[in-house]
């Protein structure tokens, strides 16, 4: 009885593990998002990899990268990690995790991680907005 339950424990630990990771615990709220920024030719060379600098590429960039997600290019940004999962959808920011993480709309995927916020600041409204502006714009 015991191995059952243990076992029966490990499926849901994992079941919401696969949850969390893949954005299937529920839709985030995505009325809490900015909305984008009005600016047009929004660029990731320009506008976006600058940003990205100083609060994302030190743990996703080419050494190492945390859930073997990177952000150090235009096309490793879009590609997402180790879920398999986009974390850009060209031209829809409102359903691209990368949004839903960096507005905090998912639980215990908020990036960069709370905890490590005094190192890594979370991304203003303003950068959240220019981040959406771009994927609505065609992620160019």
């Amino acid at each position: 009885m015991l191995k059952s339950n243990k076992s029966t424990l490990a499926s849901l630990v994992s079941g919401l593990a696969f949850c969390v990771l893949t954005g299937n615990a529920g839709e985030p709220d995505i009325s809490k998002l900015p909305a984008p920024a009005a600016k047009t030719g929004v660029t990731y060379a320009k506008d976006i990899q600058p940003m990205l600098k100083e609060s994302c590429l030190k743990c996703h960039g080419e050494d190492r990268p945390k859930g073997k997600y990177r952000v150090d290019s235009r096309e490793a940004l879009i590609k997402g990690g180790s879920s398999d999962e986009a974390a850009v959808v060209i031209g829809k920011s409102e359903k691209s995790p990368i949004v839903h993480y960096v507005a905090d709309l998912v639980e215990e995927m908020e990036m960069p991680p709370a905890e490590k916020r005094e190192k890594y600041p979370a991304l203003k409204t303003e950068q959240i907005a220019l981040l959406r502006a771009w994927i609505d714009q065609g992620a160019k």
